[in-house]
């Protein structure tokens, strides 16, 4: 049942466009920035768009920084929406069950292909971005942090090895937290026969979180909203890295993801499937 669903997503147009538009906007920076005489101060405009310029190798870092806010979460929603409401409103759902496949079943399986939909997203961005960035900057052969090279966050100096390894931390990290706001989606594709409703609800949600982190007056909920710690794979480019909001943020997701896939199945489970 899963290579059925990850055969579906690959043969999907909007999955291999929303993709290619992912990647695109990080590479429309690159170029401006390049072009540009001048790179954004320290400390404005996205994370490590000031420290690109001297390496290219930080790049990837930068277009996470880009991206998650806004469009991959766009793209997890669509996704997400589409799983369960988009086989009902193509009348696919009530034939599915109608097979020897359980509702469990068919509802792992499309929290695993959201996954590895998430998981291939993320990749995508960084190698596109690693490949954009030397391309276009350069790297320095000395280390993170030393004179021509580029300065992580807390100033200190991170060898390739290194670098390396906390990318991997941050895509793992990006991947989870998206997860998390995915199963809230998903939960919402069992609600609804409309996948272009179960999309718009899932937007609302990040939409709502984001309003409500700039609120001071929220400030008693603001560690349990699904967006509270998003950014916090930017720890990961910190020395001594900070655990704290890490673990705290990947607590939180696994919590949504058990709450709302959990949710997911048992409306799922019991829902008279008409369509």
């Amino acid at each position: 049942m899963i290579a059925v669903e990850l055969r579906k997503l690959l043969l999907r147009p909007r999955v291999w466009v929303s993709l290619f538009l992912l990647c695109l906007l990080p590479a429309i920076v690159a170029v401006f920035l390049a072009t540009a005489d001048f790179a954004p101060p320290p400390g404005q405009g996205g994370a490590f768009l000031s420290a690109v310029v001297s390496d290219g190798s930080l790049y990837p870092a930068a277009a996470l920084a880009l991206v998650l806010p806004i469009f991959l979460p766009v793209s997890v929603a669509v996704v997400a929406g589409d799983a369960i409401a988009g086989e009902a409103s193509g009348g696919m759902l009530r034939y599915l069950l109608v097979r020897p496949v359980g509702r469990t079943r068919l509802l792992s399986a499309k929290m695993v292909s959201l996954a590895v939909f998430v998981l291939v997203a993320v990749l995508l961005v960084v190698l596109t971005s690693l490949g954009i960035g030397t391309a276009l900057f350069g790297t320095s052969a000395a280390a993170v942090g030393q004179p021509g090279g580029v300065t992580s966050l807390s100033g200190a100096s991170l060898d390739s090895s290194d670098l390396t390894l906390r990318l991997l931390g941050a895509v793992g990290y990006v991947v989870v937290s998206m997860l998390g706001f995915g199963a809230i989606v998903l939960f919402l594709s069992t609600l609804t026969e409309s996948a272009l409703g179960a999309a718009l609800g899932g937007l609302a949600v990040l939409i709502t979180s984001s309003v409500l982190e700039t609120l001071d007056a929220a400030a008693s909920i603001k560690p349990y909203l699904p967006t509270h710690y998003w950014l916090s794979w930017i720890d990961f480019f910190r020395d001594p890295v900070f655990f704290r909001n890490i673990d705290s943020g990947l607590l939180l997701q696994a919590g949504y993801i058990v709450v709302f896939f959990g949710a997911a199945w048992a409306n799922f489970a019991t829902k008279d499937i008409t369509s």
